[in-house]
């Protein structure tokens, strides 16, 4: 069970829940320190003025955002505490919706609401309505003095807390797309084909299977630098990337169905190799 991090009461009409926030996602990573030649010494950055080499304590600086190149608008402190939100304890439900329609590029972080002071029974009514009703909740709430978005769904016997981001922070994907896509036209052979690949690339989600390689083994390299043992030999071989060869569109759908194990329509299954080329 993790620490609590935000305590307060989740609000739908004149109803409160006592309830707390946990922590349901524990980013794992490897973090380095920059360190003199020998490892000796911890090196420290220091706040300084590039143009006199002038240094400066962290109490002697205020902040500023830049608005044109070298340009500031320089706020202080207490401006910034005259616009900060309310510090109210209270997730306020502003209305219930389906969570199929809201867009899972919306979402940012995910935390566990867990009931507190005696509120089981209020807490379980609130996750009975919801579950029967197959409905999220969209609330409003304030911690570490950022207003949030957020959905409010049933998971299992509990009920997470998913921050989300605001619209105006959502980038449209149209404004990304390149305008060839539009004349790009697909056959109805190549659209089966991917389709049978789809079907035989389809199974059984197994997500505690996908590891991130990379950070265990740096995890392994330090655990064996730790214990003064000998490391492993690292290859070298992914030094220089090396795009796939380029080939038939159809031909890398029709050789990836047979290499996965799927039916390849008659005439499919021994395609010719085609010649590999430098992408």
């Amino acid at each position: 069970m993790s620490r609590p991090i935000w305590k307060g009461s989740i609000s739908f009409g004149l109803v409160n829940i006592p309830v707390q926030l946990e922590t349901a996602v524990r980013e794992k990573s490897v973090s380095f320190h920059m360190l003199s030649k020998d490892g000796s010494c911890r090196l420290r950055r220091k706040l300084y003025c590039p143009e006199t080499g002038e240094e400066f304590e962290y109490n002697d600086t205020t902040r500023g955002v830049e608005v044109s190149k070298d340009r500031y608008v320089v706020v202080d402190e207490k401006e910034i505490e005259a616009v900060k939100p309310v510090k109210a304890r209270a997730i306020e439900i502003e209305q219930f919706v389906g969570v199929e329609e809201i867009d899972p590029i919306y979402f940012d972080r995910p935390y566990f609401i867990t009931p507190t002071d005696g509120s089981a029974k209020a807490y379980k009514l609130l996750h009975e309505a919801m579950k029967q009703s197959g409905k999220a909740g969209l609330a409003r709430f304030v911690m570490r003095d950022r207003q949030n978005l957020a959905l409010i769904r049933v998971v299992g016997d509990g009920l997470v807390l998913q921050t989300m981001h605001f619209a105006d922070e959502v980038l449209s994907l149209e404004d990304s797309l390149p305008a060839t896509l539009e004349r790009a036209k697909t056959k109805a052979t190549e659209l089966k084909t991917a389709l049978q690949l789809v079907e035989a690339m389809t199974k059984e989600l197994d997500l505690a299977s996908y590891k991130d390689e990379y950070r265990h083994g740096l995890e392994t390299l330090i655990d064996q630098k730790k214990g003064k043992r000998k490391t492993v030999a690292v290859s070298d071989d992914h030094d220089e990337e090396v795009g796939p060869p380029t080939i038939n569109l159809m031909e890398a759908l029709k050789r990836s169905l047979a290499a996965g194990g799927g039916r390849v329509e008659k005439g499919h299954a021994h395609a010719r190799r085609p010649r590999r080329k430098s992408a």
